[in-house]
């Protein structure tokens, strides 16, 4: 059975036991959430969303990923700054879909 969800402002195409890497989600590891936003179940689309449908989750882990440098420059004003950060992440692993 395949799903498409939406969490952190992306979409994800997903089926029983794949793991994916999404923007934080709020819990610790191990607990379980079922997320509400599905815009498609196998052949049945949403419109936006398909009503009734849910994806239960298990989050397996909290995390940062790699460092991003983010550089400003402006030429010929000796003008140059650098700043980074690292974006937070939640590795889930997806238990059931339901329609």
């Amino acid at each position: 059975m395949l799903a498409i969800i939406k969490t952190g402002g992306k979409q994800y195409l997903v089926k029983e036991g794949d793991k994916i890497k999404v923007e934080k989600l709020e819990g610790e590891v191990d607990d379980k959430i079922i997320l509400t936003d599905v815009l498609m179940v196998d052949e049945k689309m949403g419109s936006p969303l398909v009503e009734g449908a849910k994806v239960e989750v298990k989050i397996l882990k909290q995390g940062k990923r790699k460092k991003i440098r983010v550089v400003k420059y402006k030429p010929k004003t000796r003008y140059k700054k650098e700043t980074g950060h690292k974006q937070l992440f939640t590795e889930i692993e997806i238990e059931k879909i339901s329609a």
